[in-house]
């Protein structure tokens, strides 16, 4: 019997797993490829015309394919819309910080004072209002909050009132409050939830006071989640249309109404493209910066 002179061919030690590894690339692209296509069908896509159509004129009520400038120039020139944007900000900011500080005593008991349980039927409970339409929700504070409502109602009781708050800013922060107060409050708790509680018992043993420990340890702590919760209050105040036309009135306009307004003067579509583009970079210089803020390392 003959023996093969010949060395048996074996694999490389490092060939499989490379093979292996690639093949599992290839699978984890293919997973992603549906989101992408949906980002692209129902995000990008819509936006990049929405941008196009800033620059095409209207004619004789009718929308012509250009690039010109002129919409721009006349929409950032004139003082209303100014007025409108800065309004839309400061609406949006102060209902962030008023829905940031009812959240939190809310949160904080939920996380750090009630059991797992009773924490999850409280979430549950926080849900439930998103059942329901957001503009139900909104009409029912129009009966509240009349002049002739339930809280003038009660106020009269004692000889207060009535008082005027609808069609006020005040309307339209109760609007905003009721659009993002239970979320704001659900991301809250999860984040203070997540915290190690044996740093804030460490706290206490070092003979830090509630209130310190609540500066120098729990919001330290829960800085990522609160700043996430602070960005989506803000996102969806900003962009929201129905709490500051039924509730605040609408006058002043805020930009969703402007883009309204805008569209029924004479079809001018794409004025109304500007004010659009202008909110969406502003949402996302918000966003982006408050993420960079949220996820930014504290250096020594």
């Amino acid at each position: 019997m003959s023996v093969s002179n010949h060395p048996t061919e074996t694999p490389s030690p490092g060939h499989t797993p490379i093979r292996r590894r690639h093949r599992s690339d290839l699978f984890q692209q293919a997973l992603r490829l549906p989101i992408v296509i949906w980002q692209g069908l129902f995000f990008i896509a819509p936006l990049c015309f929405l941008v196009a159509m800033s620059f095409f004129i209207v004619r004789n009520y009718r929308m012509t394919e250009a690039f010109e400038m002129k919409n721009w120039f006349k929409m950032l020139s004139r003082d209303y819309f100014w007025d409108s944007y800065g309004l839309t900000i400061g609406l949006a900011t102060l209902a962030t910080l008023v829905v940031t500080t009812v959240a939190f005593p809310a949160a904080y008991t939920l996380a750090f004072r009630m059991s797992e349980v009773t924490r999850r039927w409280a979430i549950f409970l926080l849900i439930i209002p998103f059942f329901t339409s957001y503009l139900v929700r909104i009409f029912s504070w129009y009966v509240i909050l009349a002049e002739s409502g339930v809280i003038n109602a009660m106020l009269g009781y004692i000889e207060l009132g009535p008082y005027v708050m609808l069609n006020t800013k005040f309307g339209t922060i109760i609007g905003y409050m009721t659009l993002t107060l239970p979320l704001v409050i659900i991301l809250q708790t999860f984040s203070l939830a997540n915290i190690d509680r044996r740093l804030v018992e460490a706290a206490h043993n070092l003979g830090c006071r509630p209130w310190r420990t609540i500066i120098r340890v729990v919001l330290p702590l829960a800085k990522t989640g609160f700043i996430i919760a602070a960005v989506f209050c803000f996102i969806l105040s900003f962009g929201d249309f129905v709490s500051p036309y039924y509730l605040g009135g609408s006058k002043p306009p805020t930009l969703p109404i402007l883009i309204v307004d805008t569209v029924k003067s004479g079809q001018q579509w794409p004025r109304a493209a500007v004010v659009a583009v202008v909110m969406m970079v502003t949402l996302f210089i918000v966003a982006f910066g408050g993420i960079a803020a949220a996820y930014r390392r504290r250096t020594a």
